[in-house]
């Protein structure tokens, strides 16, 4: 969160819609008050039996729910993570549901998502941005190479 914090140019909203407490104590610690942060909840129906459990149960609705500062409420919204999450789930098939594409071990699965982020942010050059995100954002001034991500390791 610091380094998120450290980051920012100005009174961003990060637009982040976890539930999780101890996110929720993160973003507590790292900003304080000195951010608009929201939530959007959604409201599932029943789970579905029979060959749709594997199908999401149906969204009956959702609420907007602000933590702290004063966001806009026209911009909170899941579509950004649902996205980040969408193209997780593409490119790394361990995250997709049903196949034998997984990480026994944490050690391996912390791995790969960092290398998977690394990647994403500082070497794929993205066509909307024309840029990788990190140029976009500031901090980096080049697309990195393979070699210097793996260097990174030593």
């Amino acid at each position: 969160m610091w380094e998120i914090k450290s980051g920012l140019t100005s009174k961003d909203e990060p637009r982040r819609q976890l539930r999780h407490k101890p996110y929720l104590m993160a973003v507590e610690d790292a900003f304080g008050s000195e951010i608009d942060y929201a939530q959007l909840v959604k409201i599932y129906g029943a789970e579905r039996a029979g060959e749709a459990r594997y199908s999401p149960a149906q969204c009956m609705g959702a609420r907007k729910a602000v933590i702290s500062g004063k966001p806009e409420r026209a911009h909170i919204s899941t579509s950004h993570t649902e996205r980040q999450n969408l193209t997780m789930r593409m490119q790394m098939r361990r995250f997709t549901r049903l196949t034998n594409a997984f990480s026994k071990k944490i050690e391996n699965h912390e791995a790969a998502i960092a290398l998977h982020y690394m990647h994403y942010n500082f070497a794929r050059v993205h066509q909307t941005l024309r840029v990788t995100p990190a140029m976009e954002a500031g901090v980096s001034n080049h697309v990195w190479s393979l070699e210097e991500i793996v260097g990174l390791l030593n």
